[in-house]
């Protein structure tokens, strides 16, 4: 009797065990759950522009779960909004240490040292956003890579990203954008031409800048009626733009 006692009580402690480690893994899951679901919270009040809302929401989500990486990456872009760029800096590389392989988080971080004056760091995150092949938007990590490069003056290496952009998704404004803006600072007019018309295509809201360029590029190629045209746009929609006064002043 001893012995059967004994291997009872050896059930009903491994039992306990058992049910002691399913509870601690679905308290886990209820925990990593919980912060996914604050993270999207805080994603979509940061599109909404409603910061504060955002940062309550994204510290709901680490208390939910200090590990869940992609908390500290939206937490990131909230703090690079509002100018906070050290604690920026701080939870953008906290995330990537809780994984390395996160696009989204190197994508982030990328744009982050982009907009602060710091191209040539920003280039590699946008390089290991792309090894990711469960990435689901590479063609934004492109963009950024060419946007970057053409800030940075790197005109070759910012058409060749554009490029590759265009080939994941071939109507990417700001990628025609680009690839328009490169190739006339190229000389390359006709091809400049050639991208921007796709770029305003179906666009009936160019901006000041944008009509500034597609009068420059008609005015290298020679075709008076277009440049008329564009120009006549730029004054009547922005007529106090600094644009308007280059083309008053026939610049």
């Amino acid at each position: 009797m001893k012995r059967l006692s004994g291997l009872i009580f050896a059930v009903i402690m491994l039992a306990g065990c058992a049910s002691s480690g399913s509870s601690r893994q679905q308290q886990a899951g209820a925990n990593s759950n919980s912060a996914r679901i604050h993270t999207e919270l805080a994603g979509m009040y940061f599109e909404r522009n409603q910061m504060g809302i955002a940062l309550s929401e994204i510290d709901l989500a680490v208390r939910a779960d200090r590990n869940y990486a992609p908390a500290y990456s939206v937490s990131g872009l909230i703090h690079m909004a509002l100018h906070e760029d050290k604690e920026a800096e701080e939870v953008f590389q906290q995330g990537l240490r809780l994984d390395k392989a996160d696009a989204e988080a190197h994508n982030n971080y990328g744009w982050f040292l982009c907009q602060r004056g710091r191209e040539k760091e920003s280039i590699p995150h946008f390089m290991a956003a792309l090894k990711n092949p469960l990435y689901a938007t590479p063609e934004r990590a492109y963009l950024n890579a060419g946007l970057c490069s053409q800030k940075a003056g790197n005109l070759l290496e910012a058409a060749d990203f554009f490029q590759r952009a265009l080939s994941v998704q071939p109507d990417l404004a700001q990628a025609l954008l680009g690839m328009a803006e490169v190739k006339f600072s190229a000389g390359e007019y006709a091809e400049a031409r050639k991208y921007f018309a796709r770029f305003a295509q179906g666009n009936e809201n160019l901006t000041a800048s944008q009509l500034w360029l597609a009068v420059r590029i008609e005015r290298k190629l020679g075709d008076s009626n277009a440049q008329a045209s564009y120009g006549l746009q730029l004054r009547k929609r922005y007529p106090d733009a600094r644009e308007s006064q280059l083309l008053m002043n026939g610049e």
